[in-house]
């Protein structure tokens, strides 16, 4: 009897997690072994040196991997099965002083849509729509004034499947640059078109997100009060506040156990009970420098990258909320975010070399 389509995704998605599974009790089996990965970087086009790297993100349905490639004016487009690396250009590139230096910016952040990629952009504090299947450049929209700055341009895009909505934050906390306006600002979003909708007040400047589309709920830390709130989509609302950790910056969901991780203080990260008022019960250390995190639910992996100890830690969760590092793969200084792809191959951001580092299990 003819599979429907959808029976196929959900066979080759249950095979896949089934190999991951595979892949992690091998790594317990033989301990924290570096050697039993492959550690390959890939070159993005038109990068002489640094590149200013942040927000990156897999689409899962297409495999391929989107970069916005600040100073390059560029958003980098990788085919994860090949390697190959389209890039699609036109978008702005400005000097801001930053810390008494001049720096480059331009495309910074990315959410994948419904058939479509949003891009955010500090150069023009634009949001950009490209289709996600020609790479066509379509219509952008203001988000805030150029001339308002780095506070006020968009910082974290995360799209909200539930609703169809588009929410992002401004600012960037983490290097001093706290939100101008502290809220979530709210875009109905659709192929063509994104039309502010709204926003929700926070008490801090939002770092870090996370959505939960299961059961209607978006993650961010705030900045200043080290603490972690979760947001009913629906009704656009924060429900939950937790005091988490000082600095706290990446955070992800395990939607069908009820954790939230998130990475503190630059050097470890936690991991919250939402079931019981968000007490933390775990936490693992992953070296110096830790930014942005992820996780693969079907598998309960947690990907942890740290830039100063140069460093990928992968760690299984147990149903009690508790992480045990299975492997540790050495990387390269300055290399930091993770994004998890398929069949547990892992990208990291390497600003430094211009370059993403792709991590994949021997």
């Amino acid at each position: 009897m003819r599979r429907s389509s959808s029976a196929r995704l959900l066979t080759r998605t249950a095979f896949s997690a089934f190999l991951i599974l595979l892949a992690i009790a091998g790594l317990r089996a033989q301990g924290s072994r570096s050697d039993k990965f492959i550690v390959k970087p890939l070159s993005l086009p038109g990068a002489n040196g640094l590149v200013m790297l942040d927000y990156f993100a897999y689409d899962h349905g297409s495999r391929r991997l989107w970069v916005p490639a600040a100073n390059t004016g560029s958003v980098d487009v990788i085919d994860t099965t090949t390697d190959q690396i389209q890039r699609i250009e036109g978008f702005p590139v400005t000097q801001v002083e930053f810390k008494g230096k001049q720096r480059a910016v331009g495309p910074s952040s990315v959410a994948i849509g419904e058939g479509v990629v949003y891009v955010g952009s500090r150069a023009d504090s634009r949001i950009c729509i490209i289709d996600a299947r020609t790479l066509k450049l379509g219509k952008c929209i203001a988000f805030a004034p150029a001339s308002a700055g780095l506070s006020s341009a968009p910082d974290g895009l995360m799209y909200i499947g539930a609703t169809k909505e588009l929410w992002a934050t401004s600012g960037a906390p983490p290097v001093g640059i706290p939100a101008a306006d502290r809220s979530i600002k709210i875009l109905a979003a659709s192929s063509t078109s994104l039309t502010p909708s709204g926003k929700i007040p926070l008490p801090g400047s939002a770092e870090g997100y996370a959505v939960d589309n299961a059961h209607g709920r978006f993650y961010t830390n705030l900045e200043e009060t080290g603490q972690t709130v979760a947001v009913d989509v629906r009704k656009r609302a924060v429900v939950s506040t937790w005091r988490s950790c000082e600095d706290p910056s990446g955070v992800a969901v395990d939607s069908k156990r009820g954790f939230v991780f998130v990475a503190c203080g630059g050097d470890h990260v936690i991991v919250l009970d939402t079931a019981h008022a968000g007490h933390i019960v775990g936490s693992i250390a992953a070296g110096a420098g830790v930014d942005n995190i992820d996780y693969v639910e079907d598998s309960e992996t947690l990907y942890v990258a740290a830039a100063e100890a140069a460093q990928l830690t992968i760690a299984h969760v147990d149903d009690h909320g508790k992480p045990t590092a299975v492997a540790v793969v050495t990387t390269t200084k300055g290399t930091r975010s993770v994004v998890a792809g398929a069949e547990g191959v892992t990208y990291l951001i390497d600003p430094l070399g211009g370059n993403i580092l792709k991590v994949s299990p021997k």
